[in-house]
């Protein structure tokens, strides 16, 4: 059977860190609350000329670069990203033009934080289905552009950043054994729209507006969400918590890392943490986690890696694969 494998992967960050340090000098709050709450310690934030798309670029060159192919042989682009550069066109069409590609093509997927999951989930079925042979699956975003810089309970959280990784179809045995994605599971529930939205939008306000968020409603779906999805990618295996090798999950807040893994009983040591020097950057964290602990040696050729999110909406999935 045909499998996605990942045969690249790539990160890019904006110049600027901001710590926490800073935000003391923005809004009421320090260093100590924001750290025992999240897990945060700093963040970087777009300047001027760094959009999502000439972040999603680099990190999808770097990819490219990782993986030994050339941009040209690209059949499909799929950006998650909830901070596209324009209402339209689609950004991954921005990013396509800007890697000089003129064939395949390319569209964005909207699902929040979860949207890189999302994205991989739907490359996938390009792959198995015919449809494209090597796929670049990039999360990018500009959160600090939609943020409310005077509301203290959702300035601290967010970053800006981009990853990228190249899918190409290869063949499996229809085995656990196989590398690539073993699994997808993804949910959504758009009853709880109103705990983590933008308030604007074209056709309601037509401005962009600013991210609006219920920190504690969050925090209370979150476990069981993310906890869901990761047992239906177990029991779709036939896998557990013991066959894995790595957990690489949103960055969203520390205590909803931890809370997760320990319920379901996956060790610490076996989970890959950059919320400490990223804050939640929604779509692009997972592959910016991917790109860390790969470069660094933890994440090898065979090991078995669980992709978790959960979003605004909500939305929140999993995809279980073999590196």
């Amino acid at each position: 059977m045909i499998r996605s494998i990942i045969r690249g992967y790539g990160a890019a960050l904006p110049k600027r860190v901001m710590t926490n340090q800073d935000i003391e000098a923005i809004v009421e709050t320090t260093d100590e609350w924001i750290v025992q709450r999240t897990g945060i310690k700093q963040r970087y934030i777009a300047g001027e000329g760094e959009t999502t798309s000439s972040l999603g670029e680099q990190a999808a060159r770097a990819a490219l670069e990782n993986a030994g192919i050339k941009p040209e042989e690209i059949d499909l682009i799929i950006v998650a990203t909830s901070t596209p550069d324009n209402t339209f066109p689609a950004t991954a069409v921005n990013i396509q033009n800007r890697l000089g590609i003129t064939s395949g093509f390319a569209f964005d997927v909207q699902a929040v934080c979860s949207g890189f999951v999302y994205a991989m989930a739907t490359a996938d079925l390009y792959i198995r289905g015919g449809m494209a042979k090597r796929v670049l699956v990039i999360g990018a975003e500009t959160f600090s552009r939609i943020l409310d810089w005077t509301d203290r309970t959702t300035c601290v959280l967010f970053g800006d950043g981009a990853g990228a990784v190249v899918l190409e179809a290869g063949e499996g045995e229809g085995k656990t054994s196989d590398r690539g994605v073993l699994t997808s599971n993804l949910r959504s529930d758009g009853s709880h729209k109103d705990k983590l939205y933008v308030d604007g939008g074209p056709s309601t306000t037509g401005t962009v507006g600013h991210l609006r968020m219920e920190g504690r409603e969050v925090f209370k779906h979150a476990v069981g969400m993310i906890t869901d999805v990761i047992e239906a990618a177990f029991e779709a295996t036939g896998t557990t918590a013991d066959d894995l090798d790595w957990l690489v999950p949103h960055q969203a807040n520390r205590r909803i890392i931890d809370g997760s893994a320990k319920k379901l009983g996956i060790p610490s040591e076996k989970v890959v943490i950059t919320v400490d020097q990223h804050g939640n950057t929604s779509a692009a964290s997972i592959p910016l986690a991917l790109a860390v602990a790969a470069a660094d040696g933890r994440i090898k050729k065979g090991d078995l890696v669980m992709l978790e999110a959960m979003g605004g909406g909500f939305t929140w999935g999993a995809v279980l694969l073999r590196w």
